[in-house]
């Protein structure tokens, strides 16, 4: 079937990943440390910041007709109660790119990245923080909500739990000596688990020197249950002053989700598991216009609990399992209890291999298209990423794009699955 001519077929990008020279940013911090978790600095990134008119017109020209991208917060306010007009004018011409080609604009307003000064001041284990959110995404929708439809409030808003518990994990599988680095291939972004464990006791110092903590809570931190439940208020607060300014703006949230799979003896992991990943959340965000759904892969659990890929399975770079089947599981649990519109906020592999990529592509939005038949509300497909980039603590290393980025000269190469992605958007 084909797609209703609505739907949105689109790519996703973060402004840390691909923008360049973040430097207000608690990841740009965190990046420059002595010992830090980091492979390689972000740097100029994809210089997006600078080439964004090319990229769009590249997503454009092969039939994609949305764009989702991220503000970001320690560019529009790099010091605390300072706002940077010249920057807010920045994303006025990448939206306004967009439209001139055709391209809806989604927004996300905070995916990952804060200001240095917001971590200082306790992160996102600190009430203050709920308060500052919502002054910025009022900032942000007075400035340019009359020329948007949709906002991304927060990225990922319960990976702060997915990463407390792999945290966890990881510990017990470095104490048994096994190989601890399996681990990693759990959680849906680039972190390397192995290095923060040998850099720790250097990087609580540094990190003191840098934020007045040793252990700064950033976004992408082990959470706690209050500060988990923090993040959806910020996010609760934020949609509120979006809607009082713009009330026809669509607002919701984006949640990292695996599809959860239960063999002999697993089911009840698997019921716990969703409802700390999924479920536990309702209270927050029935109420929304859309949700964002992201995901990546499978997780498989067993009696004694979760349980490592297949023998012999296809491993992304990521060492995700190849499993774009995924992404119609999860869609069809979510929608159990959650009765808004869908968006597939992100979706994609990393692979050197682009038919991988596109035959990853063309099993995922079959999956979509049986939704979609099915009546489920599923608006819009955004694949992870437009283009090659900064792929958090693990690097440059890591190819999720659409289009090959040179690193040495920045030259964009579209890829087969650029085109193959916008013939479901033409």
């Amino acid at each position: 079937m084909a797609f209703p001519k609505e739907f949105l077929i689109g790519a996703s990008t973060a402004a840390h990943q691909v923008e360049g020279n973040n430097i207000h940013s608690d990841y740009w911090a965190q990046e420059q440390l002595p010992h830090s978790s980091f492979t390689e600095p972000s740097g100029i990134a994809c210089d997006h910041y600078n080439r964004y008119e090319e990229d769009i017109k590249l997503l454009a020209q092969a039939g994609l007709n949305a764009y989702r991208f991220s503000i970001e917060w320690a560019r529009i306010e790099p010091e605390e109660g300072q706002f940077d007009d010249n920057e807010i004018e920045h994303y006025r011409k990448v939206i306004a790119c967009c439209k001139e080609n055709g391209v809806e604009p989604m927004v996300t307003l905070m995916h990952f990245t804060s200001p240095v000064w917001l971590i200082q001041k306790g992160g996102w284990e600190a009430e203050s923080t709920v308060e500052y959110f919502r002054r910025y995404a009022e900032y942000v929708t007075k400035k340019l909500g009359g020329e948007l439809r949709y906002i991304c409030t927060i990225n990922e808003a319960n990976m702060g739990l997915q990463l407390a518990a792999i945290s966890h994990r990881f510990r017990l599988m470095a104490e048994q000596a096994k190989n601890a680095k399996k681990a990693e291939g759990t959680v849906q972004v680039g972190m390397n688990f192995e290095k923060m464990m040998e850099n720790m006791k250097y990087a609580a110092m540094e990190n003191a020197q840098v934020f007045g903590t040793p252990q700064p809570q950033i976004f992408v931190s082990s959470r706690t249950q209050e500060g988990d439940a923090l993040v959806f208020r910020a996010h609760q607060a934020a949609k509120a002053a979006i809607k009082e300014i713009c009330p026809q703006i669509q607002v919701g949230i984006t949640l990292s989700l695996h599809d959860l799979q239960a063999l002999p003896g697993g089911e009840q992991f698997v019921r716990d598991t969703w409802d700390e990943e999924f479920r536990h959340y309702l209270p927050y965000i029935l109420g929304d216009d859309f949700l964002g759904v992201q995901n990546y892969t499978r997780t498989q659990y067993g009696k004694a609990g979760q349980l490592p890929c297949p023998e012999g399975a296809e491993l992304t770079q990521m060492d995700y399992e190849f499993y774009p089947e995924a992404l119609e599981h999860v869609i069809r649990k979510v929608r159990e209890d959650f009765k808004g519109d869908l968006i597939v906020t992100e979706n994609g592999i990393a692979t050197a291999d682009d038919s991988r990529r596109v035959e990853f592509i063309r099993r995922a939005l079959q999956g979509v298209e049986h939704c979609v038949s099915d009546g489920i509300p599923v608006k819009g497909y955004c694949h992870w990423s437009l283009m090659d980039n900064f792929e958090w603590q693990k690097g440059y290393a890591m190819t999720f794009g659409l289009i090959a980025v040179n690193r040495e000269t920045m030259a964009r190469t579209p890829k087969e699955s650029l085109k193959f992605l916008g013939r479901y958007g033409a």
